[in-house]
């Protein structure tokens, strides 16, 4: 397949994503509702206590919105686009057309995962956009986050939200359900896995979890009640096995998938 057909599959592959509006609403509801509560709340309590409320903004804010956006709404936004991208073509029954054609299998594959990507960081960038917006403008007299700060929130969002959406486009590749491929990836991710992190008698098992692994890289303190210590070049080899293992079972599902 030449560079050409596999950028317009990809970009074929974005359009279809984009036309499905319940779920760009949604996922866009779970990145940019938060932000906007957490602002408005606290700048409420700012204006009605100002000596027990400090300033919505500054960088208690920014630490605070990293921990939203990074670690509980953008990886779920991140996860129902990954699915969609995955599942997307076997729930609209265009499967078998697609193959039918004669395209690869693999190929229609590869192409889900750019196509989810694109689409996952569109979304969240404008979240990002507005959690700087809140952190400068009600900054007030606090202190705001340094150029290098906000570039390693960049670089951490954009990580964990892209490693989650390709992890779930793999898994709903492999499951073809949307609803249990959500359901699935949501309660590993978001509810099991920081339970078992959790649970200091497993020890250095526990830096086998992709959440934990991630969290590594957080510029901002996680918040978690225990944090697993591990080193960089552990926590890459645990993110690229969860990937390759997520992304080879999904392209062998697509490849034995009845058309």
């Amino acid at each position: 397949m030449s560079a050409a057909i596999a950028l317009r599959m990809t970009l074929a592959d974005i359009l279809k994503l984009r036309k499905k509006r319940g779920t760009i609403i949604w996922a866009a509801l779970l990145v940019f509702v938060p932000l906007i509560l957490y602002f408005v709340i606290r700048a409420a309590q700012h204006s009605s206590s100002p000596v027990e409320h400090g300033p919505a903004g500054g960088l208690p804010a920014y630490q605070d919105g990293m921990h939203i956006l990074g670690m509980l709404f953008g990886p779920l936004a991140a996860i129902l686009i990954g699915v969609e991208a995955g599942t997307g073509d076997l729930a609209a029954g265009v499967f078998r057309d697609l193959v039918v054609t004669g395209r690869s299998r693999l190929a229609l594959f590869a192409t889900r995962v750019p196509a989810a990507l694109a689409v996952t960081w569109m979304v969240v960038a404008g979240a990002f956009g507005l959690l700087l917006l809140g952190v400068f403008a009600f900054a007030s007299s606090l202190p705001t986050p340094s150029g290098a700060l906000i570039a390693e929130g960049v670089g951490f969002v954009a990580l964990e939200t892209g490693v989650l959406t390709a992890f779930a486009v793999g898994f709903g590749s492999l499951v073809g359900s949307k609803p249990g491929a959500i359901t699935a990836v949501i309660a590993w991710e978001i509810v099991a896995s920081p339970l078992i992190a959790n649970i200091e008698s497993l020890g250095g098992a526990r830096s086998a979890l992709l959440s934990e692994s991630l969290g590594h890289f957080s510029p901002v303190a996680t918040n978690r009640a225990a944090e697993v210590s591990m080193g960089t070049g552990t926590a890459i080899v645990v993110i690229a096995a969860w990937l390759i293992v997520a992304l080879a079972l999904g392209a062998w599902r697509t490849r034995r998938m009845d058309a």
